[in-house]
C-alpha cells in the first residue's frame, strides 16, 4: 500500500514542500497516513474550461427572472446546486422564498442557454493527469454540482476509458450541495467506500474546496478562474497550481508509487 506518514518538524528537517504539506494535512485532522486510492475531480473549471460560458448563461438566464448575477457572481457559487444558487439569489433579491419546482424551471432556463453556446473544450493537461492516475493504479471519480444528463453523457465519451458512470456524483444524488460534505462524501462511497485519508479532491472554486475540506479529504485547487488564489486559500486548499498543466507536472511528488514509507 502507497502511505505517506506525518513529519511534524516539516521544513527544518528538509523533506519536500510537496510533504510538508500533507503532513499538514494529516495534523489538521489527526490522521495517522495518507494513502491515496481514488481522486475525486470537480467537473466545471477542472475537467473542462466550461466556466466562461457558465457565467454567460448564468446572466443571461437569471435575467430572465428578474435576477442580477455578475460573473464574480457565477465564479463563486460554482460546484454548489444551481437550484440552491438560484432560491439564495431570489430571497436576497426579490425577498421571495420559493419552492425547489419553480428553482428548477429557471434552472432549465439556464440549462438551455448554456448549451446554445459553443461546446467548452477539454481542460489542458487534464487527460495526461489521468492518464498518470490510471497508471498508478488509483480510481477516478468525478463530483458535480450538475445533473444535466447531455454533460454525464459527454464526460463519458471525453473520458473513455478513464471513467465509469458508476463512479459520477450529480446534484441528484445529494440533498445538500456543495459546500457541505455531503457531495464528496459521497464520492467517497462510490468509488468503494473509501476514508477521507484514501483520497484526493481537485477543485477550482472556494464552495468545491470547502466541501473537500469538511469531508476531510486533502484537497488540491487549480485556480482555472479570475478569482484571487488568497479566496482558495481562505477556503482551506491544502496545495494550490495556477494550471492543470503545472498540477500533471508535479503528480510525482503528491503522489510516489512506492510502498509505505515516512514522508520523502
Amino acid at each position: 500500500m502507497n502511505c505517506r506518514k506525518g513529519d511534524p518538524e516539516g521544513l527544518a528537517n528538509g523533506i519536500s514542500h510537496f510533504s510538508f504539506l500533507i503532513s499538514h494535512y494529516l495534523k489538521k485532522h489527526g490522521f495517522e497516513a495518507f494513502c491515496p486510492k481514488a481522486v475525486l475531480f470537480d467537473m466545471d473549471g477542472v475537467l473542462y474550461d466550461s466556466m466562461p460560458n457558465h457565467a454567460i448563461a448564468w446572466q443571461q438566464s437569471m435575467a430572465k427572472f428578474g435576477i442580477r448575477m455578475t460573473q464574480a457572481d457565477a465564479y463563486a457559487t460554482e460546484g454548489a446546486r444551481g437550484v440552491d444558487t438560484i432560491r439564495k439569489m431570489v430571497k436576497v433579491q426579490q425577498g421571495r422564498d420559493i419552492d425547489e419546482a419553480e428553482a428548477q424551471m429557471m434552472y432549465d432556463e439556464k440549462t438551455r442557454q448554456f448549451h446554445a453556446l459553443p461546446k467548452p473544450p477539454v481542460m489542458p493537461g487534464i487527460l495526461e493527469l489521468m492518464a498518470q492516475i490510471q497508471a498508478d493504479g488509483l480510481t477516478i471519480g468525478v463530483v458535480t454540482g450538475s445533473g444535466q444528463r447531455p454533460l454525464i453523457k459527454r464526460l463519458m465519451n471525453d473520458f473513455c476509458g478513464f471513467l465509469d458512470e458508476n463512479h459520477i456524483v450529480t446534484a441528484y444524488d445529494v440533498k445538500h450541495g456543495k459546500p457541505n460534505p455531503d457531495p464528496y462524501l459521497m464520492g467517497l462511497q462510490k468509488v468503494g467506500n473509501l476514508n477521507p485519508w484514501e483520497a484526493i479532491v481537485v477543485e477550482n472554486a472556494p464552495l468545491g474546496v470547502r466541501a473537500g475540506v469538511a469531508a476531510r479529504i486533502l484537497t488540491i485547487a487549480v485556480n482555472t478562474g479570475p478569482l484571487p488564489d488568497e479566496v482558495l486559500l481562505q477556503a482551506g486548499a491544502d496545495l494550490i497550481f495556477d494550471r492543470m498543466t503545472d498540477l500533471s507536472h508535479d503528480w510525482r511528488n503528491i503522489y510516489t508509487p512506492s510502498s509505505s514509507s515516512s514522508s520523502s
